[in-house]
């Protein structure tokens, strides 16, 4: 098997719902970070084999294959072949880990791996028209097999499995809003970053086409105290633990990561920031349905003869606060390590670009802080964990 390196990683800045990237068409804004994730490293984009790109809301301005539609409108090279895959919220993390495959199989030498979700435009629940009309996305022989629930309701029952209360889940609220602040604020996201400039809004809410506006900085980190937490009300059940604070943010954005061989990447006198030394996708309760973070990282530990101890950074969707806090409890990390500059509840999860952008995160954060290995993993709708784990290179 070949040795699979990070070449670059970039990174749009999240924008908040109905913010200022709520203007911008899907498909440009991941050609954006596809050209822009190829200039940075200075790689010919005829040089790329594939693309693999991640997408929950397949519909609209975000159906017929994004990641090709994206690619050509970005006046990138037509011979470059495109996928777009749905693992959920893990979509972009699970293109990046086929890359892997492709390049170690000797498959591909260089794949961009990337996601984007205007969520703004396309929001959650988009490809399941209201009316039925199309069928439904489970019938009843799921339910012979599997209560069917909602992440909210899931959520909820791991909170009651862990014991995890109000005051926990507002807790570690305001400490991913405290962290993405801190971090904002000593330029920590500065090198993953790609500026976008975008129509601006107008005062009533839609596109000014006369103006533009360059968005340079993730929109969700905001002043946060328990005080003002304390007072929200549940989002889930009306006695439920997590409220709008405690949840990942509806945003906007898109991620992408050069994948290459180790030989390809020297032959082009490219130099890579990691290595990706281990990929997992597994299956988990689909009734608790956001667990597999948990088996993920017990497997990648496992496999790799590791322990959590000699993990540096880890990027873990905070998808909700119950999701990292039960992750916590079963494989007690230091938690100084965990999401160190904030998470989605702070920074926002545009679903299809979360995952290479949390990859991206980890890659960046281990050459800004010197560590060694990174772990990346996301919980996924309908029962599914992903798993990366980085050595910097």
């Amino acid at each position: 098997m070949r040795e699979v390196v990070v070449v670059e990683a970039v990174r749009t800045p999240f924008g908040r719902r109905n913010g200022t990237l709520s203007t911008l068409h899907s498909v440009d804004l991941l050609g954006l970070v596809q050209r822009a994730v190829l200039e940075r490293a200075g790689l010919p984009a005829t040089e790329v084999d594939q693309v693999i790109a991640g997408c929950v809301g397949q519909v609209g301005m975000q159906a017929f294959n994004i990641g090709r539609g994206a690619w050509l409108a970005a006046g990138l090279p037509i011979e470059v072949p495109a996928t777009t895959v749905d693992t959920q919220c893990g979509s972009s993390q699970q293109a990046l880990n086929l890359g892997c495959s492709l390049i170690a199989s000797g498959a591909a030498d260089a794949v961009v791996a990337c996601g984007v979700e205007v969520m703004s435009t396309v929001k959650m629940g988009s490809t399941v028209p209201r009316d039925g009309s199309l069928g439904r996305p489970v019938n009843r022989n799921y339910w012979k097999h599997h209560e069917y629930t909602s992440q909210f309701e899931g959520a909820e029952r791991i909170a009651d499995k862990w014991g995890i209360t109000r005051a926990d889940t507002d807790g570690f609220g305001k400490l991913s809003q405290d962290r993405a602040a801190t971090a904002q604020a000593a330029g920590a996201f500065d090198s993953q970053l790609l500026p976008v400039e975008a129509p601006a809004l107008a005062e009533d809410g839609t596109r000014d086409e006369g103006a533009t506006v360059t968005v340079e900085r993730d929109e969700g980190v905001r002043e946060t105290t328990l005080e003002t937490l304390s007072t929200l009300r549940p989002s889930g059940r009306e006695d439920g633990v997590h409220t709008a604070a405690t949840s990942s943010q509806i945003s906007d954005g898109a991620s992408a990561v050069l994948l290459m061989s180790a030989d390809a990447a020297a032959s082009n006198g490219l130099r890579a920031l990691a290595e990706v030394t281990g990929t997992a996708l597994l299956g988990s309760d689909p009734v608790l349905m956001l667990t597999g973070p948990i088996d993920v990282t017990r497997a990648l530990l496992d496999r790799h003869r590791m322990t959590m101890s000699d993990i540096d950074v880890v990027e873990i969707n905070e998808a909700f606060a119950s999701v990292v806090l039960a992750w916590e409890r079963e494989l007690r990390p230091d938690m100084a390590t965990v999401n160190p500059n904030g998470g989605a509840i702070a920074l926002g999860h545009p679903l299809g670009a979360t995952g290479t952008g949390l990859v991206t995160k980890a890659v960046h954060e281990l050459r800004r802080g010197g560590g060694e290995h990174a772990l990346v993993t996301m919980c996924c709708g309908g029962g599914i964990g992903t798993g990366t784990l980085l050595r910097r290179a």
